[in-house]
């Protein structure tokens, strides 16, 4: 019997490679996305498409109302999307964002007696989020054994971040090992409503450098 698997789906590169790598795994994936109040939908245009693709056995996407107490560049229009590098943490940074999508999934696993959750952050070639850090996933997982039924019974949840500890090159690397198409992903933070990358933002300049360390051809098409 096939372990059931939840895979946090966003359309971007890296979600696309763990969600390849699970199948390859042999899970059964049901793919969770969100639409939190960031600025275009494009991501989750492309994340239909690749469930789709994937056949996953299931595709959530679930409406949350993050832009509503704001703080970040993709949810406040009132606050830029920086063209330049910043330093520190950046404004695109999502208060509590990933916190709160693992916490959707933890409770869709137990929901499905599911005991893999796989998320694709990544604490290399990132923007310098608090919440792509090993130490975050280490912690949610203490917390998922706790705050859960499945994990008092002794039925442990395990929180799956395959490419935390890779940079942006070696997961294109991988994900085309996996036959991973990446022309139809969305990263940028302002992509316009075909899903056309801007081209300069912190997503994209990371994006194109992965790409070109890899010795891989970009396809992201840009604006």
């Amino acid at each position: 019997m096939q372990k059931k698997a939840i895979i946090l789906l966003s359309g971007g590169l890296d979600s696309i490679t763990v969600l390849a790598q699970a199948k390859k795994q042999g899970y059964q994936c049901y793919a969770l996305s969100f639409d939190y109040g960031q600025r275009h939908n494009a991501e989750l245009n492309a994340a239909k498409k690749i469930a789709q693709h994937y056949q996953v056995v299931m595709h959530k996407v679930i409406n949350l109302g993050l832009g509503s107490i704001g703080g970040s560049a993709l949810t406040d229009d009132h606050i830029a999307v920086p063209n330049t590098p910043q330093q520190g943490i950046p404004v695109t940074y999502v208060p509590a964002r990933n916190t709160i999508f693992l916490s959707f999934a933890l409770g869709w696993a137990e929901v499905l007696v599911a005991h893999d959750i796989f998320i694709g952050v990544n604490a290399v070639d990132y923007s310098g989020y608090p919440d792509c850090r090993p130490a975050f996933i280490e912690a949610f997982q203490s917390l998922a054994n706790l705050a859960t039924k499945a994990g008092v019974e002794g039925k442990e949840i395990k929180i799956h971040a395959p490419l935390i500890n890779l940079s942006k090159a070696d997961i294109i690397k991988q994900g085309i090992i996996l036959g991973v198409d990446y022309q139809h992903t969305v990263s940028c933070y302002s992509a316009d409503k075909d899903g056309r990358a801007c081209g300069i933002c912190d997503a994209c300049r990371l994006r194109k450098v992965g790409f070109k360390e890899a010795l891989v051809e970009d396809p992201t098409e840009y604006q």
